[in-house]
């Protein structure tokens, strides 16, 4: 009998200590747009994110970097914060554990949603999963005291909806979609409280490209040039521009409605961009670039998604840019692009081809190769829709 319970005392005794590590700081998040890597690897592009969290989210952090903390998410999970994002504040209390109430899951005129209280505005990830669809939510921090889940006829893309304490104190919610296609969500805690809010975006019911507002960023600009031309210099940003109002045009001749990130040679940030395309509530985002290599023998052209569901979408334009001669360079995904970061809407970066190559360039500087580029876009989109039917 005794033998029996060392390893149950043992592993114990780790959860525990595990548990109440000692905090270099407590705080909370802050700043515009806060959001967790996943360690402290360093491409041009940042570290692999974790994904965006909100706002006054509590954090407590168990060492320190150059430009990021250390934070302990659950007993045995841990992110890296930008420091940026962090604001001390020992008036936060640290409880030795935490709880879900209640879940709701109901719809209203334009979405449908799932709430879950909590005791305080904790951490969390989520992921998109396909066939079936789902979105994945893990609460760090949290056990289960979450008693009922009470289930509206309101909602209409929501299939299911069920939660799995799939460790001590990480708390999963998991949302089974009824279409196939992902269409976007958000996450963030009410304004009141603790309770946090899953936004999830119904399929439209006429996938028609003229019932959908498109949203078009053209990369880099103003003080971000981008990258250069091999033979003539030429600009990534001037290009990018020229492509995306040729496609802005394409969407108003065929009575679409889009938006523009920029419309001239513009210094937008990252961040600025993000924040303006949440308030414009797109339906999807195209994102236009030029590529770039260390070698000019490298050509051709590719698609960009960071999550899964999303891919679809990056498929089928890649697809109709390849009807333009170019050689293929793939379809990448895992994108640790910043506009490929927002989950609320599907999202493809397109690199049309490569500025180094004398090839590609030469036809970069085509004005009728410009228009066809927004001609196969178009066209990818509207393959994407008729996918749905």
């Amino acid at each position: 009998m005794k033998a029996a319970f060392v390893p149950i005392l043992l592993f114990f005794c780790f959860q525990v200590h595990a548990q109440n590590t000692k905090p270099l700081l407590v705080g909370k998040t802050a700043g515009k747009l806060p959001y967790l890597k996943y360690g402290l690897g360093e491409d041009r592009l940042g570290g692999a994110k974790m994904g965006f969290v909100d706002t006054n989210v509590v954090m407590k952090v168990v060492d320190s970097s150059l430009d990021d903390y250390k934070v302990q998410l659950s007993a045995y999970h841990y992110a890296y914060l930008p420091k940026a994002c962090f604001l001390k504040d020992s008036s936060v209390y640290l409880r030795p554990y935490y709880l879900s109430g209640s879940l709701k899951v109901f719809g209203d005129s334009a979405a449908d949603y799932v709430s879950v209280n909590l005791n305080e505005r904790l951490p969390y990830r989520s992921s998109q999963q396909i066939n079936p669809s789902r979105i994945v939510v893990d609460i760090f921090g949290v056990t289960s005291n979450t008693n009922w889940i009470t289930q509206l006829g309101t909602v209409k893309e929501i299939r299911n909806t069920w939660y799995e304490q799939v460790e001590d104190d990480v708390f999963r919610i998991i949302i089974e979609l009824k279409h196939a296609r992902h269409w976007g969500y958000s996450m963030a805690y009410d304004s009141a409280g603790n309770k946090l809010l899953i936004r999830i975006k119904r399929q439209p019911a006429i996938p028609d490209i003229h019932k959908l507002k498109i949203a078009i960023d053209a990369g880099h600009g103003g003080e971000n040039l981008g990258a250069s031309g091999v033979n003539h210099n030429i600009l990534e940003k001037d290009y990018t521009l020229r492509i995306a109002k040729e496609l802005e045009k394409l969407m108003k001749k065929n009575k679409v409605k889009s938006f523009m990130t920029r419309t001239k040679d513009t210094t937008l940030s990252m961040v600025e961009r993000i924040e303006m395309l949440k308030q414009q509530n797109p339906d999807l985002l195209v994102s236009i670039h030029l590529n770039s290599s260390d070698m000019d023998t490298v050509r051709g052209t590719s698609t960009y998604y960071r999550y899964i569901g999303f891919r679809p979408l990056s498929q089928a334009i890649l697809k109709r840019m390849l009807e333009l001669g170019l050689k293929e360079f793939g379809n990448v995904g895992s994108f640790n692009f910043a506009l490929s970061g927002p989950t609320d809407y599907p999202n493809c970066l397109v690199e049309v081809a490569f500025l180094s190559n004398p090839a590609d360039e030469k036809k970069i500087l085509d004005p009728r190769f410009q228009k066809n580029v927004a001609t196969k876009i178009y066209l990818g989109i509207v393959d994407w829709l008729k996918q749905l039917k």
